[in-house]
């Protein structure tokens, strides 16, 4: 599995931390050429570094999934970088607990720009490539807000609910012109991104419980998603098309 992707060009947004830091390394480790994306050039450019450092290929550029200009501008960079686009990661994502009476249009648009129109630019913008050959694949990052509701959080399982269909509307389109699209749902995960799902005092406790159940202490660490992500994008899942695969220890069970 060492070359799984060998010959292979990954570009992934919100590489800057988290499962998208987690799924540029993996992929590098793996053989591939990576174009790492993300709002925060800090974290991005640790990313590439980490990546060079350990022997992988990797180039970076700052961009804004909610802002059209700012994706055609990373995916052209891209494409002048290594030739070839073959994966497309869609792995930044913003949101966290706001009771419903306090979202503002401002929370509300900014979430839905990040989570979901942030997608529909990043699939636009590097569609052209992902069409040129035929192991093209776009893995998008939903979640459990995906498949059910979230108290306290409408705004984010708005925005998810929206990315699995989107994915799924996708994996029809072009399941004859041979790009695959899936979707992976994850429910908690050890990134930075938690720190703003923790329960205030206002918030009911047996709602937050039954999002997190069976068990409210599980979360999973980035790598354990990336490993998933790397898994759809590979020859070994090429069976698997338009899937919203979970891995939220059992709470959606």
């Amino acid at each position: 599995m060492a070359d799984r992707f060998a010959g292979r060009v990954l570009f992934v947004t919100g590489a800057g931390s988290g499962i998208g830091r987690a799924t540029a390394t993996l992929f590098a480790e793996e053989g591939a050429q990576v174009f790492a994306v993300d709002v925060d050039r800090d974290g991005l450019a640790e990313t590439v570094s980490t990546i060079r450092t350990a022997g992988g290929t990797a180039e970076g550029a700052h961009c804004d999934v909610a802002d059209m200009a700012s994706v055609q501008s990373a995916v052209d960079a891209a494409a002048a970088a290594f030739g070839r686009i073959h994966v497309l990661a869609n792995v930044a994502g913003i949101g966290g607990f706001k009771r419903f009476e306090e979202l503002t249009e401002q929370d509300w648009n900014r979430t839905v720009g990040v989570n979901l129109t942030g997608m529909f630019h990043t699939v636009r913008a590097a569609l052209p490539h992902l069409l040129r050959d035929p192991v093209g694949n776009v893995v998008n990052v939903g979640s459990t807000a995906s498949l059910r509701g979230n108290a306290y959080a409408a705004h984010y399982a708005a925005s998810k609910a929206g990315v699995l269909l989107l994915t799924r509307s996708l994996a029809l389109e072009f399941a004859t012109r041979k790009l695959r699209f899936n979707c992976v749902c994850p429910g908690g995960v050890n990134t930075p991104l938690i720190r703003n799902f923790i329960r205030r005092d206002d918030h009911e406790q047996h709602l937050i419980n039954y999002q997190m159940a069976p068990n409210p202490t599980f979360f999973s660490q980035p790598i354990e998603i990336a490993r998933i992500i790397a898994f759809l994008a590979s020859d070994e899942a090429r069976a698997i098309n338009g899937a919203a695969l979970t891995a939220d220890g059992g709470a959606l069970a």
